[in-house]
């Protein structure tokens, strides 16, 4: 058979099957009957097929290096750049008598969380005894490479931003971490290593391999983060004695300063065992939100990692950057947290038994100055998100609803009896008590008189009651960046339903949040929705203004239950508005103080075991070391209790 002569270019046609009808078959079954390469198009498709297919010795056969020598620098290949997949696309292939040249597009995937590196490839062909054959050198693998170099890609990844508070103070502090890696080039075995330090730190050795065997071997590749304080000397002596595991001391901001359910835990260390817990495009060594804003905002707060294939010499040095994926920069994230209301809510918390919630809101604009918990779990978020009874603290609401309904006017009489029955069921004050004369709407509120309340059901009606509490917030819609409750009040129309919503039982479920919107609203005399991260842009306005001759018998009731009732609240400046109450809810005593100060609208719920509620109102203790913290810029020094004869009020107000 004659050799082939001349210049001609083969159209490019898509990887796959050939077909062919008349002639062209005839020739086509007659050349491959001579030789098993009878064009460089055959021959250049047949090897990227079996490159492509991960057959290295079949596609080392195509070639006219050694076979051996070939498969193995394809098998690198795929190794050092830890593909996912490798796909190809035929080019332009010219010939030149003896010789052609090919072009390929390459599309190399990198792996979860990495870029798919697509470049142009080339190469030669020549011909010889057994046909057309790719005439074998590394630049096969990419025209810039070279003999005796090696393919790698570099991860280098953002330092984590801050979450800040309205002031543009960070709320994160930076932790001592250390950083369990390799260095790839003095492992002995990879896989083997890697593996022996996962086991040891607990950790999937998946992840962290996936690393390692793309990155360049002379560069440290930190792993699993630790921190400072669980890192022993056993623990260093043990991973010491893995070849090519090191460590280095970095700083990462993981700890939340305060306020560290809202914020968040951050993972990335092998306590928190991300690579079992955390599913997703990360690299081994990146930090994780686990929960919270961190968690909500990840992609801001971690950005993404400079990714770099490169090309290496023989003693691990960087010969050229072949590729670069910029990443994106880590950002910061804007609160409308204030820290020093935060500090102060966290201060009045530590005087609780037990476990407890504060939220604080700007009254002028819905903005969430601090919340709170009591246990300093990261997890519990009811402050927010808690579905709780209101108990008499809804007297606030049910007092507006009876003004707006028309069940009452500000100066009309509303009688406050030692009981009341509604629906068979008997209603007393919280101390059996009864106000005297003829007690108005505000008086009625000043010292939470359910009997009051009670009366006035049946003329407020079911519908009343709920269209004001929407007013107020409570079962309105809005959404924060996290999860969080506006409460809901679904009430029954049978009288005695209604009887026991208006002192915020009965089909009244609250949140802390949605409580402190509610007395915002009252000092304001706009409901407004919450807002706490302001890259979220503005909390949707509310319906209006409230009717203000309405709202003025309701702050004059909340004034005077203060003055009354909670006197020691006065002694840290500022005119305090609030209600406090108590109730059970599943076996738990709910102990409330709702109310605000200066523009500061804030609602405290105190979880207290039943046989404790006779001692103190923890609510109203715990606002008064927050007011108290308030007004000295600091934690304050433990306040006395409050106990059952300060909430009963002067004998010429009320006979309890």
């Amino acid at each position: 058979m004659r050799r082939p002569k001349g210049t001609h270019t083969v159209s490019p046609r898509p990887l796959g099957r050939f077909t062919a009808v008349g002639s062209a078959l005839i020739l086509a079954a007659t050349l491959a009957a001579c030789t098993p390469n009878p064009s460089p198009e055959v021959a250049v498709r047949s090897f990227l097929l079996a490159w492509q297919d991960g057959d290295h010795e079949g596609a080392a056969a195509y070639t006219d290096g050694d076979p051996e020598a070939v498969a193995g620098a394809l098998t690198d290949m795929r190794e050092q750049l830890d593909l996912a997949s490798l796909r190809f696309g035929l080019g332009h292939i010219t010939r030149d008598g003896d010789a052609a040249d090919a072009e390929f597009e390459v599309h190399a995937d990198l792996g979860i969380g990495d870029p798919t590196w697509n470049y142009t490839g080339r190469m030669p062909l020549v011909w010889g005894p057994d046909g057309w054959k790719i005439s074998w050198s590394s630049s096969v693998l990419h025209p810039d490479l070279s003999e005796n170099e090696r393919l790698a890609v570099s991860y280098e990844s953002q330092e984590r931003g801050q979450i800040l508070d309205r002031e543009g103070e960070p709320l994160v502090s930076a932790d001592s971490v250390t950083a369990f890696g390799v260095l790839p080039a003095d492992m002995e075995d990879k896989e083997a290593g890697v593996t022996q330090l996962a086991e040891l730190l607990e950790e999937d050795p998946d992840p962290l391999l996936n690393r390692v065997r793309s990155a360049p071997p002379e560069q440290f590749q930190p792993l699993v983060l630790m921190r400072g304080s669980s890192v022993d000397a056993t623990l260093l002596r043990e991973a010491g004695r893995i070849a090519g595991v090191d460590t280095q001391e970095v700083e990462i901001n993981l700890t939340p300063s305060m306020a560290p359910f809202l914020l968040g835990e951050v993972a990335g260390t092998s306590e928190h065992r991300v690579s079992s817990r955390v599913p997703g495009p990360y690299q081994a060594g990146d930090t994780i939100g686990l929960s919270g804003l961190q968690n909500i905002f990840q992609h801001e707060l971690a950005g993404s990692g400079t990714t770099q294939v490169v090309s290496l010499d023989d003693s691990g040095e960087v010969t050229d950057v072949l590729d670069s994926w910029a990443g994106e920069l880590s950002g910061v994230i804007d609160t409308t947290l204030d820290a020093g209301v935060q500090s102060a809510a966290e201060a009045g918390l530590a005087t609780l038994p037990g476990n407890g919630y504060m939220v604080a809101v700007d009254a002028a604009s819905g903005e969430v100055l601090a919340a709170a918990n009591a246990s300093g779990n990261t997890t519990d978020d009811a402050a927010l998100t808690g579905s709780y009874e209101p108990g008499g603290a809804f007297t606030m609401v049910s007092a507006l609803a009876a003004l707006d309904s028309g069940a009452t006017t500000p100066d009309g009489a509303v009688p406050c009896g030692f009981s009341a029955e509604v629906g068979g069921r008997t209603y007393v004050n919280p101390s059996s008590g009864f106000l005297a004369g003829e007690p108005d709407l505000a008086r009625n509120l000043a010292f939470i008189c359910n009997v009051g309340f009670v009366g006035l059901g049946s003329q407020v009606g079911a519908d009343a009651l709920a269209e004001t509490s929407q007013k107020l917030g409570i079962g309105a819609e809005w959404q924060l960046p996290l999860p969080a409750s506006s409460g809901a009040v679904s009430i029954g129309d049978a009288e005695e339903d209604v009887a026991s919503a208006m002192i915020g039982e009965h089909g009244v479920r609250v949140s802390p949040l949605a409580m402190a919107l509610a007395a915002g609203a009252v000092a304001d005399g706009t409901w407004h929705a919450p807002t706490l991260v302001r890259q979220e842009g503005p909390a949707p306005a509310g319906d209006g203004p409230l009717d203000e001759a309405h709202l003025e018998v309701v702050r004059t009731g909340m004034r005077d239950a203060v003055s009354n009732r909670m006197p020691e609240l006065l002694g840290h400046g500022g005119e305090v508005y609030g209600q406090a109450a108590r109730t059970e809810q599943d076996g738990t005593a709910l102990h409330w103080f709702v109310g605000y100060r200066d523009g500061i609208a804030f609602a405290v719920l105190a979880e207290v075991e039943p046989s404790q509620t006779l001692w103190s109102q923890y609510a109203v203790d715990a606002t008064n070391a927050f007011l108290a913290s308030m007004a000295s810029g600091g934690t304050p020094e433990g306040e006395a209790p409050t106990n059952e004869a300060d909430l009963t009020g002067s004998e010429e107000e009320v006979a309890w």
